[in-house]
């Protein structure tokens, strides 16, 4: 599974209804399931981004279909980093002449 950090920004939709973000998460991981993801940990944090989560995913398109169908609630817009174990970095470095 590839791992994922997105980091979110709540729309004027999200932040209006910001009392219902923690059951919207619920909803989120509950969506990721459907689409083979795994939320396996979401932070609301100060600062640029309102919310970090840790996302796995069986491949790309099924976090980009999972992403789109988050995005598409409007409540938040999100940048996603694809994050690599250090096994998964000394493979890439282990492919270097």
């Amino acid at each position: 599974m590839a791992t994922y950090i997105v980091l979110a920004q709540f729309t004027d939709q999200g932040i209006r209804n910001i009392k219902n973000s923690p059951q919207r998460a619920g909803q989120a991981a509950e969506m990721a399931r459907s689409f083979g993801c795994e939320m396996k940990e979401i932070y609301w944090t100060m600062g640029q981004y309102d919310i970090v989560t840790i996302v796995e995913a069986p491949d790309e398109q099924s976090f980009m279909s999972f992403g789109f169908a988050l995005g598409s609630a409007g409540n938040v817009k999100t940048q996603t980093l694809r994050a690599f174990t250090k096994e998964e970095f000394g493979a890439c470095l282990g492919k270097l002449p």
